[in-house]
């Protein structure tokens, strides 16, 4: 997929947010471009979940503003909506420490993410002329989420609850989960967490075959470098809440405040 130009797919104007007081994000401002995949880094502690938060409505900014470019390619203003609408406009996320239904099979766990584009409401199914169409869109549901489990390679977990998934099963279906409500742009928080270096070396290509097959802007949270430089496009790098630097992968390998952010002065001028 090429990278199309024009209107970004999402943009953070001047997004800051404050915590009793304490600044944890300072004056953000980035543009993600339509079919990218980007990449927001930094040390810990340094505000990167706090601006998917921001991004996806956990989080209202205490100023700045959030605006979303859906796959209709009308500019909607996000900016503290809760998380429901926002995921409605064509937003999905993964997060950092898993969030899946432990209890429940992995079809259940992706069919609940369909359920944000499920046009009929639970109460249709006590009206007998509204029955019909409701077990129909139930049966359409399931068959998008098995289709989903077959694409990602989890056909063998289908039913089996989730909590039962090896750990980098249980990654790929948190994913699954996060496609059923078909976005266009698709936020993972560290997804190479507790892989080993070979399943993180396959993750490579998984993100670059999940942004070509279902059209997706990717913007990824990873703390494993060669992650990082080896799938994004583009880089920002936050530091302590304030943007320190952004480009492509070879100048943020290279750039002084980056090298001092992660290593420290002393090191870094050793």
């Amino acid at each position: 997929m090429n990278v199309t130009s024009g209107a970004p797919a999402l943009s953070l104007q001047s997004v800051s947010i404050t915590f009793g007081g304490l600044a944890a994000v300072s004056d953000v401002t980035m543009s993600v471009p339509k079919g990218a995949i980007a990449g927001l880094i930094g040390p810990n502690g340094a505000g990167k979940t706090t601006v998917f938060n921001i991004i996806t409505g956990f989080y209202k900014p205490t100023s700045g503003r959030v605006e979303f470019s859906g796959a209709d390619g009308g500019v909607a203003r996000i900016t503290g909506l809760p998380p429901h609408k926002i995921c409605e406009t064509g937003l999905a996320r993964t997060f950092q420490n898993i969030r899946l239904f432990g209890n429940e099979t992995a079809i259940q766990n992706v069919m609940v993410g369909a359920y944000v584009r499920q046009k009929g409401r639970w109460w249709m199914n006590m009206i007998p002329f509204a029955f019909s169409s409701s077990h129909n869109e139930e049966r359409e549901i399931r068959h998008t989420a098995t289709a989903l489990l077959e694409r990602l390679g989890l056909e063998k977990y289908m039913d089996a609850t989730a909590s039962s998934l090896p750990y980098g099963a249980q990654r790929r279906l948190e994913i699954a989960r996060a496609l059923a409500t078909k976005p266009s742009f698709l936020l993972l928080d560290e997804p190479a967490a507790g892989m080993n270096p070979q399943e993180s070396a396959e993750l490579l290509g998984f993100i670059r075959r999940l942004r070509d097959e279902f059209d997706l802007s990717i913007l990824l949270i990873e703390h494993d470098m060669k992650v990082v430089m080896g799938v994004c496009e583009h880089i920002w790098v936050l530091d302590q809440g304030m943007l320190i630097a952004n480009g492509e992968p070879e100048e943020i390998r290279k750039n002084p405040k980056v090298i001092e952010a992660y290593l420290g002065k002393e090191t870094a001028h050793a």
